[in-house]
């Protein structure tokens, strides 16, 4: 048997499984608070309605290549990774990839997308751009529940401190009860420019790494490894026809933000 009748062999049977499974809607869930990947509608929407941003458009057109329609909860990202661990739901957007959670869920390929995660400091210092070293003996603090670099969250030489939400973790920078905070690039200056209490008061100062996004597929749910399959396929079927780099060129002329 050729590689080639393997491959669609192997995609028939994957296809005949999560029909087989259709009684069950495919149930992701995303972020509440990550615009302009995953926010909810509106403060306090409820967890039934879906989150809106790039990322929910993204996963809708990556599945409707391959004939599945998925709904969406939305919930804190804390909630997220766990609702997917324990099979609640199929997946959870948007995770990174680390060495504490390689293991606890399925990783598709290719990746949705890559975000830079920056380093953010008051306004009015200047410098050299900033990168992991620069943080050794320094105060920095992180958002609770994200995913950040092992080589970060492992350095005993850096104080890290932690805010339940990105907007707290600007008002700790802005107070000055630490010296940096981690921010991706594109959701931080969306927060920042659009407060009053944030905007002219903080500025970018170095990169901490330039990471991609994932929906982390849940190992315990019956669906998990056929629907990381099949979302895989259709992102790099998007991305062979050129209709990702059309929803991605459109997304950041959207954003304003590069």
């Amino acid at each position: 048997m050729s590689a080639t009748t393997w491959r669609c062999l192997l995609t028939a049977a994957l296809a005949l499984h999560l029909t087989a499974r259709a009684a069950g809607p495919v149930v992701l869930a995303g972020e509440d608070d990550w615009a302009p990947y995953s926010a909810a509608e509106s403060p306090g929407s409820p967890q039934e309605q879906p989150p809106k941003g790039f990322s929910v458009t993204l996963i809708r057109a990556a599945f409707a290549t391959q004939g599945i329609t998925p709904q969406f909860v939305t919930v804190p990202f804390a909630r997220c990774m766990l609702l997917a661990r324990s099979r609640e739901v199929a997946g959870c957007f948007n995770a990174t990839v680390t060495d504490e959670n390689r293991d606890d869920y399925l990783w598709h390929q290719p990746p949705m997308f890559e975000e830079e995660l920056s380093i953010f400091g008051r306004a009015g210092e200047a410098g050299p751009e900033l990168r992991l070293a620069d943080l050794r003996g320094k105060r920095v603090a992180i958002t609770n529940g994200y995913t950040y670099p092992t080589e970060f969250m492992r350095d005993p030489r850096i104080q890290r401190f932690t805010a339940t939400s990105d907007a707290n973790l600007l008002r700790m920078l802005v107070n000055g009860r630490v010296d940096y905070i981690l921010l991706n690039r594109t959701p931080g200056w969306m927060r920042i420019d659009a407060a009053p209490e944030f905007r002219g008061k903080v500025v970018r100062r170095g990169i901490l790494s330039a990471d991609a996004f994932w929906v982390a597929f849940s190992k315990a749910h019956p669906d998990g490894p056929a629907l990381a399959q099949a979302f895989g396929r259709g992102l790099a079927q998007m991305r062979r026809d050129g209709s990702y780099a059309r929803l991605l060129d459109e997304f950041r002329k959207q954003v304003g933000y590069r």
